[in-house]
């Protein structure tokens, strides 16, 4: 008996359509995650980019739990001295809400070169509009 092997000639990518109206911000990065790995397949290899694209709309009407809006922060850090930036959340959901659901799935994905390259196949947009209809994207209740 021989342990199956997936093999790139094997992976077949699907493209899903997400709805972010009124959904719980980290139960939606973590199904997109999910999708994004391919953890959602029986072919599902660890090593392998074998996930499928996911295209998140109306990004701008995402719920949280919480007193997150008041208390959540991002930070980074320009590289010069004293370049520390923070911005809360209420100001970047804003200002950039498709960031907050990118950042929420990056940090759920590997932190290497493999989850770099499945972030790719994320597509954020704020409104209910996106350029990908010939992908045919299947619409997905989460």
């Amino acid at each position: 008996m021989q342990t199956y092997a997936t093999k790139g000639k094997d992976i077949q990518r699907k493209w899903y359509l997400v709805d972010a109206t009124d959904k719980v911000l980290g139960r939606l990065a973590s199904e997109v995650a999910q999708l994004l790995m391919g953890k959602n397949k029986t072919i599902y290899t660890d090593h392998l980019d074998i996930g499928d694209f996911v295209i998140v709309v109306n990004a701008e009407k995402i719920k949280l739990t919480g007193r997150k809006l008041e208390q959540k922060f991002y930070f980074h850090h320009t590289g010069y001295p004293g370049g520390a930036k923070e911005v809360r959340l209420d100001k970047m959901l804003k200002e950039k809400p498709e960031r907050v659901i990118q950042y929420a799935v990056k940090g759920m994905l590997p932190h290497n070169s493999l989850g770099r390259h499945q972030l790719k196949k994320l597509k954020i947009y704020a409104g209910g509009e996106h350029p990908h209809q010939a992908q045919k994207p299947e619409p997905l209740e989460i």
